[in-house]
C-alpha cells in the first residue's frame, strides 16, 4: 500500500516539470490525482506519459480565471469525492522582466497567474477543507519569494512574495481548523519556465541546477508526513546556488 493510498490531489501546472513529476509520485503512492494547466494538448500528453488509469483525471483550466477555477474543482469534486492536497504548482516568467520593461499588461499576467490563480485554487477549496478540518495545501513557491533576485525580475518576486503572506495568514488563521499550509522554495530548476530566460541557459548550467523530480520528491515527503505535523517552510536548492 502506497503512502497516499485513498488521498485526492489536485495539481495546478500539472502538464510538464515539478507538476508532472509531483503527479507521477503522487500515483505511484497510490494517490488519485488530478492536473489541470491553460493548454489541453499539453495536458492530454501528460495524461498520457502519466498513465494514472482511473486514479488519474486530467482538466484544463486557466487558474487566472475564477470562475474556471469553480468549474474545475466541482470537476475532480464529482468525479474523486473531496480533494485532501491542494498542490498550487502553476507559475510563469517572461523575458522582458525588468522593471522598466513592464507594462501593466505583462505586470497583471505575472501576479495574477504567479498569486491570483493560488487564492482562487485554496478559495474554492477551503470549504470542503474546513467542513472536513483536514486538508494540506502545498505552495510551489521560490526562493525569488524569500529573497528578491534581480535575476527573478520584479513582477515575478512579487507575486512570489505575495504568495509567501498568502500561505502565512492562512496558516496562522487556520491553526485551529486542521488545514495545513506548507509552502516550499526551490531554487534554479531546470524546467521549461528557463525558456523564458532574457539569456539562455547553458547545458552546464541545465546540469548543476534542481531537476523537477528533486522538488517533487520535497512535496512528496510534506505530503506523506502525519496530520500532527506541519511545514511551514521548506527551502531546496541547487548545492552550487547562492542563498544567505
Amino acid at each position: 500500500m502506497g503512502k497516499l493510498q485513498d488521498k485526492l490531489a489536485l495539481v495546478t501546472g500539472g502538464g510538464s516539470g515539478v507538476g508532472l513529476a509531483t503527479a507521477r509520485l503522487f500515483l505511484r503512492e497510490g494517490a488519485r490525482v488530478a492536473i489541470t494547466g491553460r493548454d489541453p494538448d499539453k495536458l492530454r500528453k501528460a495524461a498520457e506519459a502519466l498513465a494514472g488509469g482511473d486514479h488519474l483525471l486530467a482538466h484544463p483550466a486557466d487558474i487566472t480565471n475564477a470562475a474556471q477555477v469553480k468549474v474545475l474543482v466541482e470537476r475532480v469534486t464529482d468525479r474523486f469525492g473531496t480533494v485532501d492536497i491542494l498542490v498550487n504548482n502553476a507559475g510563469t516568467n517572461l523575458k522582458a522582466r525588468k522593471m522598466r520593461e513592464l507594462t501593466p499588461e505583462t505586470w497583471q499576467q505575472l501576479v495574477r497567474t504567479n498569486l491570483d490563480g493560488a487564492f482562487y485554487c485554496i478559495q474554492a477549496l477551503l470549504p470542503q477543507m474546513l467542513k472536513r478540518r483536514d486538508g494540506l495545501i502545498i505552495n510551489i513557491n521560490s526562493i525569488s519569494g524569500k529573497r528578491a533576485y534581480p535575476l527573478a525580475g520584479a513582477g515575478y518576486a512579487a507575486g512570489k512574495f505575495g504568495l509567501h503572506a498568502l500561505a502565512a495568514c492562512l496558516a496562522n488563521e487556520e491553526l485551529e481548523s486542521g488545514i495545513r499550509v506548507s509552502s516550499i522554495y526551490p531554487g534554479e530548476i531546470d524546467t521549461p519556465i528557463l525558456e523564458a530566460r532574457p539569456t539562455p541557459v547553458t547545458p552546464e548550467q541545465r546540469a548543476k541546477i534542481l531537476k523537477p523530480e528533486d522538488v517533487a520528491q520535497a512535496v512528496l515527503f510534506v505530503a506523506t508526513l502525519p496530520p500532527s505535523v506541519s511545514i511551514p517552510e521548506l527551502v531546496i536548492k541547487p548545492t552550487s546556488q547562492s542563498y544567505f
